[in-house]
């Protein structure tokens, strides 16, 4: 009788192990993601950010004008789901640099994005969405 208590009780701590160590739980930023920023003169514009982490290291891609593709650089993940990277582009010779730093939280990633314009640093949060696969 004693014995399939024993047994019992270590299934049941197993189960709470393995339903505690759920994937599902983690804070994930692999995926595309979308938003949309406000520009000067009031325009606005979708924004989309592919990201893929690989063990720690976080990778991905934003695309600029006529969808060119730019690397993310210098990404980084953390466990509780903080995550910052800087995309650098280049316009009439000149580069510029946004870096962004964020929480993931289920399919929302809430952060802030700074760069600097005439020598001032700008900043402005930012709210993406995970996009749904298949869409």
């Amino acid at each position: 009788m004693m014995k399939r208590f024993v047994v019992l009780g270590l299934a049941i701590a197993l189960a709470g192990l393995v339903g505690t160590a759920r994937a599902d739980d983690k804070p994930n930023p692999t995926g595309t993601w979308k938003w949309t920023v406000m520009g000067q003169g009031g325009n606005s514009r979708d924004v989309t950010l592919k990201l893929k982490l690989e063990g720690d290291k976080l990778t991905g891609t934003m695309p600029g004008r006529n969808n060119q593709e730019t690397a993310i650089e210098n990404g980084s993940f953390k466990p509780d789901g903080t995550i910052s990277f800087s995309v650098t582009r280049e316009r009439n010779g000149q580069k510029f640099t946004t870096k962004y730093e964020g929480k993931v939280s289920g399919d929302t990633i809430k952060g802030k994005s700074s760069f600097e314009r005439d020598g001032q640093t700008m900043s402005r949060d930012w709210e993406a969405k995970r996009e749904k696969a298949g869409t």
